[in-house]
């Protein structure tokens, strides 16, 4: 029974590896003084989104 739960653990943790996938990357403008930053979520109120979506931490296409 134990050997059977363990399995079970061990495949579930498996999947849940493989089907995770990285957040895109977007460039952010701001509102207030047009600035530019590279993040994957909103960096708050005031800010659009400006470009994207890149596939790294610099928004550039490689």
């Amino acid at each position: 029974m134990l050997r059977r739960l363990m399995l079970a653990l061990f495949t579930t943790l498996l999947v849940a590896q493989v089907k995770a996938d990285a957040a895109p990357w977007y460039r952010w403008e701001s509102q207030v003084d047009g600035r530019l930053v590279c993040a994957q979520f909103s960096p708050g109120e005031g800010w659009k989104r400006f470009a994207g979506p890149f596939n790294n931490p610099g928004c550039r296409d490689y």
